[in-house]
């Protein structure tokens, strides 16, 4: 019969219990499909690690490691993530004067089509031709009210939209949304 009073006095058997943690977690990580539970699950790896620190006697180590290496990297990756799980659609401007709103059937349709890759749905300005925009503000999409129709430069996006999105609905373009004019023309 196992003494589990005896077991918790050998310190060597709750560490082994716990450092089998670390592997498991880890591979849980590894799988997730969803970043926000890999979030979550590299929050476990670095609090398992921890534990396993301090159970050594190593208490500096641990705490680096529960405030750098959970606690900070876990908000840094998340503020990463977060800001690049974001498609952002300009409306060209025969809309109408608020460039803030696409039609409600557009975008649920948008949204139906993003949803299993985690992605935010943002609308943003459509830049005219005589501005500049940083890659950060652009958008990715481009929603055409007049055909109606998606102009994208991103083939996977353009995937994407015409396997989800009946294109009686809505047609999806693949297109270059800024094109180089000619006398800039990349030579390679």
């Amino acid at each position: 019969m196992l003494d589990f009073g005896a077991w918790l006095q050998n310190t060597d058997g709750i560490v082994l219990a716990i450092a089998v943690l670390l592997p498991v977690s880890a591979s849980l990580v590894v799988v997730q499909r969803n970043p926000y539970q890999a979030l979550v699950m590299r929050g476990i790896l670095g609090a398992v690690a921890a534990l396993v620190y301090a159970l050594l006697g190593a208490a500096d180590v641990a705490l680096t490691e529960a405030l750098v290496g959970t606690m900070l990297s876990i908000t840094l990756y998340a503020v990463a993530v977060r800001s690049s799980l974001t498609l952002r659609v300009g409306i060209l401007p025969p809309l109408g004067p608020s460039p803030q709103s696409l039609p409600p059937d557009v975008h649920q349709a948008i949204s139906a089509a993003i949803a299993p890759y985690h992605l935010r749905l943002q609308i943003v300005p459509c830049p005219l031709d005589s501005e500049t925009v940083s890659p950060q503000q652009s958008p990715q999409v481009i929603f055409d009210p007049a055909a109606p129709a998606l102009l994208t430069p991103i083939e996977r996006l353009a995937e994407i939209f015409s396997a989800t999105i009946p294109s009686s609905q809505l047609k999806v373009v693949l297109t270059p949304i800024n094109p180089i004019p000619s006398s800039q023309e990349v030579v390679r």
